[in-house]
């Protein structure tokens, strides 16, 4: 199995430097292998461009431009054009299914973060041995950067990418492990029901609280991205002090969420997959659950729209995207895989308006969002509950059904 692990790295000056620097011209040939797609689509008689294509003029553009192109990894630069063909081949598959195309963009040097050696050994090599305090990484134009691995890498490492965030720099290495021996069985199975009021409801009747880390940051990031606005919009190196001290205090605030937010969800990952063999959740369509509604154009007023509750549903929207539910259920996943647990996802529908006594469903069982009251048989409880309890029923019956 691959195994990702994420450390901070200590550059110096000049290797922060180097580093802007790959990653700037990483950027370049992105855009130029793009600005190439487009200008063959548009003007070749729609003549498709490909990976192999491109990544057999490598050698002339190094070539051409030895000082930007040629001091960079020739693997990380082939890892680049590999992106950019993965987006344009997602491209293409949405338009096959009549979804929204959603066409590559070029990228600004401040949206091109990452940097990916396929292999290491070539063009960077993790250097770290048991018994020496400092670890470094070796990168090909950048040198031998000291890391600060604050946990030991077991397993062979096999990728290594390099990634910014913020004035930030980390390396990330993806390694083969063996599969790690299963935690001891517990006897226990659980369903669960994602939420807003509370983030998790179980079959148990417990319940985790959200943290609602959105919000509580929101006047922080709000007063700082105000205070970001009053600077006209420049490149970056036009930029002046108090324009990248602003730039750099919403980054802090945006990392910061995102850092609590992860800490949670795998705080209560793994508290799930400590306590319980089978672990089933709704297999919740999050993308479609956060989409936008459609503009309702009036009949009687041209130009003019009906009311379709866009500012209700935008309020939904930014709590169902403050909740992480799509982190949290990825973090599950992996983390169970390697407890040697079982995770199960069924249907959503109706399990919170089905009666876990009687069996009855109907709109009016749920009379308010926390409120369950049986129209049938009177049974009341909590509707999250009652939705984990019919979660974890669907999902002890599709594995019956499914052994393998």
């Amino acid at each position: 199995m691959i195994r990702a692990y994420k450390f901070l790295l200590r550059p110096t000056v000049r290797q922060a430097q180097a580093l802007v620097e790959m990653l700037r011209d990483h950027c370049s040939l992105y855009n130029g292998a793009l600005q190439e797609r487009r200008d063959a689509w548009r003007h070749v008689s729609k003549s498709t461009v490909k990976y192999g294509m491109q990544s057999a003029q490598l050698k002339e553009i190094r070539a051409f431009d030895p000082e930007c192109q040629g001091r960079w990894s020739f693997s990380s630069q082939q890892s680049t054009l590999r992106r950019l063909d993965k987006a344009m081949q997602a491209s293409f598959r949405r338009v096959k299914s009549g979804e929204t195309p959603g066409y590559p963009r070029f990228r600004g040097v401040s949206w091109f973060d990452t940097v990916d050696f396929p292999r290491d050994g070539d063009g960077c090599r993790w250097d770290s041995t048991p018994h020496d305090p400092v670890t470094r990484v070796r990168l090909q134009g950048v040198g031998h950067v000291k890391v600060n691995r604050h946990r030991p890498v077991s397993g062979r490492v096999k990728t290594i990418s390099v990634k910014r965030e913020g004035r930030k720099w980390f390396v990330v290495l993806g390694v083969e492990q063996d599969r790690p021996e299963p935690l001891p069985a517990t006897g226990s199975v659980v369903g669960i029901d994602l939420g807003i009021a509370n983030f998790l409801a179980d079959s148990g009747g417990a319940f985790v609280s959200n943290p609602r880390h959105g919000r509580r940051a929101a006047a922080k990031l709000q007063a700082a991205q105000q205070a970001l606005s009053r600077f006209p919009r420049c490149k970056a190196k036009d930029r002046t002090g108090d324009h990248r001290r602003a730039v750099d205090k919403v980054a802090q605030l945006h990392g910061k969420r995102r850092r609590r937010r992860l800490d949670h969800a795998h705080k209560t990952a793994l508290d799930l997959v400590r306590a319980h063999d089978v672990i089933a959740h709704e297999d919740l369509k999050i993308r479609n659950m956060s989409r936008a509604p459609a503009s309702r154009p009036d009949p009687d007023r041209p130009g003019a729209f009906l009311p379709n509750g866009a500012a209700a549903k935008a309020g939904l929207n930014k709590s169902i995207t403050d909740a992480g539910w799509g982190v949290f259920l990825t973090i599950l996943h992996a983390k169970a895989e390697s407890a040697g647990r079982e995770v199960i996802a069924v249907d959503p529908r109706n399990t919170s308006r089905t009666c876990p006594h009687c069996g009855h469903t109907a709109k009016e069982n749920r009379p308010t969002q926390e409120k369950f009251h049986c129209a049938a048989c009177g049974h009341i409880a909590h509707a999250d509950t009652v939705g984990a309890l019919n979660v974890l029923r669907a999902g002890l019956v599709r594995r019956d059904a499914n052994p393998a």
